[in-house]
């Protein structure tokens, strides 16, 4: 392609990890209006443990992503290289308040400073292949490696050995190789390896954040009234909010490349693309490769819609810019019908349209923002996607427990071995997806009565 509300992001307060009596880790928010018809949650899918580790699921994660486009404007010299710094600084700022409300204001200020400086050598990185400088590249190598030796000695402390250093020592080392070689790609225009590992150091994130949210619920379990961060319903809330939030995260930045007629563009979609695969090939391991073709189908086609947003742009033809928005608003009445038949009730119609207007409403802001120049704009925007994505993620689970609550009912899966994910592969994937496989017979069999003949 060749082309020149609300804001629902996650409060964090001193007292964010520590949970209030009834009160979610997502403040006051109302879960983009897809919470459960009753008010009621069950199965710890909105635990005080659970909640946890979705924040900092949301927060870590979003790190990773941010770091590498930041690293991709830095290198490009783009004119929204400090809004988007600025962004993945605030970031910081909300992961080191999340230490902070656990072990203290000194501590999250310790952390901080550490946390920090390994951003501060990915820009060194960034800078030294700019200039070509394979000596200063060599030292953010070597202060990137120490880095991660201080880092897992402060963690390992904190948690009181929950998280052994020479673990979260290896943990560390495959995030950093993760930013590294996606950049790396990226500079050598193999941008298929580039993106590909941009989803594997977002990924590499849910193994940390349910890692170190594992650890802090185990060494304060009354502060977390007992409950796990690793039951079946905590892990389909993950995997849920992991796809979904990269969802948002990668259509934004498809949609910038797309306007900026980049060379990566097709990777960028690429990468968008296997995101949906990745759900379309869960439901079709259950139900067959006919089934998962219908529901791709209805769920790709607002990404299409926003393509055609992109490209109406860069031609300037409001017409079809007006028409890609009024598919987008058929688009979210269908997805909203089916969601609402699907759970039986559980997720309301009217409820997921506009929580479905809040998701197309911050990815064009993002998207118009950028174009326009207005990049202060831009970056608010993209974290307010991001972050509403949680409460979807939330909802659905919801929904899909409640509808199913014997699938939900086994023991906690058991935490990774190797501090922040280490060289292991998550274990919760396929049990998300065989999970929410079941939800999807409904939903498919709602498709297919919306399309059978009339006799």
């Amino acid at each position: 392609m060749k082309m020149k509300k609300s804001y629902l992001a996650v409060p964090l307060s001193a007292a964010l990890l520590i949970p209030v009596a009834g009160v979610s880790a997502h403040g006051n928010e109302d879960h983009s209006k897809m919470s459960h018809s009753s008010g009621k949650v069950s199965l710890d899918v909105s635990s005080p443990a659970s909640d946890l580790r979705a924040t900092l699921d949301q927060i870590l994660s979003e790190h990773a992503y941010l770091a590498v486009v930041a690293m991709q404007k830095g290198i490009d010299g783009k004119e929204d290289f400090e809004q988007a710094a600025g962004a993945l600084n605030q970031n910081t700022d909300d992961l080191a308040a999340a230490v902070g409300s656990v072990y203290g204001e000194e501590a999250g200020a310790a952390f901080k400073e550490i946390w920090a400086s390994h951003i501060g050598y990915f820009v060194d990185y960034v800078k030294a292949t700019g200039a070509k400088d394979e000596d200063a590249k060599q030292k953010a190598l070597k202060d990137l490696d120490e880095y991660r030796v201080e880092q897992a000695a402060f963690l390992d402390k904190a948690t009181e050995g929950r998280l052994k250093a020479a673990d979260l020592e290896a943990g560390l080392k495959v995030h950093i190789t993760q930013l590294l070689t996606s950049f790396d790609s990226y500079v050598a225009g193999d941008y298929d390896a580039a993106y590909s590992n941009l989803r594997k150091a977002i990924e590499h994130m849910y193994m940390v954040g349910e890692g170190l949210s594992g650890a802090i619920v185990d060494q304060y379990p009354d502060k977390f009234k007992n409950t796990k961060v690793d039951t079946p319903a905590a892990d389909l809330r993950a995997g849920l909010n992991r796809n979904f939030s990269e969802h948002a995260a990668l259509a934004v930045l498809a949609m910038q490349k797309g306007i900026d007629g980049a060379k990566d563009f097709d990777a960028a979609a690429g990468a968008l693309n296997q995101n949906t695969d990745d759900l379309t090939a869960s439901i079709g391991s259950v139900y067959g490769s006919e089934a998962a073709q219908q529901f791709k189908k209805i769920w790709s086609s607002h990404i299409g819609y926003f393509v055609d947003y992109v490209k109406a742009t860069g031609a300037k033809d409001d017409q079809a810019r007006d028409m890609a928005v009024k598919e987008l608003d058929e688009y979210r009445v269908e997805q909203a019908a089916f969601l609402d038949a699907a759970t039986e009730g559980r997720l309301k119609a009217k409820d997921l349209e506009e929580g479905l207007k809040v998701h197309i409403d911050q990815l064009l802001l993002a998207f118009n923002s950028y174009n326009e120049k207005d990049y202060d704009k831009t970056y608010p925007a993209i974290r307010e996607a991001y972050a509403h994505m949680y409460g979807v993620g939330e909802g659905t689970a919801t929904a899909i427990v409640d509808q199913f609550p014997d699938k939900f009912k086994g023991a906690p899966s058991g935490m990774p071995n190797t501090g922040l994910g280490g060289m292991q592969e998550s274990s919760t994937t396929g049990i998300v997806w065989s999970l929410l496989g079941i939800a999807a017979a409904s939903i498919l069999g709602f498709f297919a009565l919306r399309r059978r003949p009339q006799q």
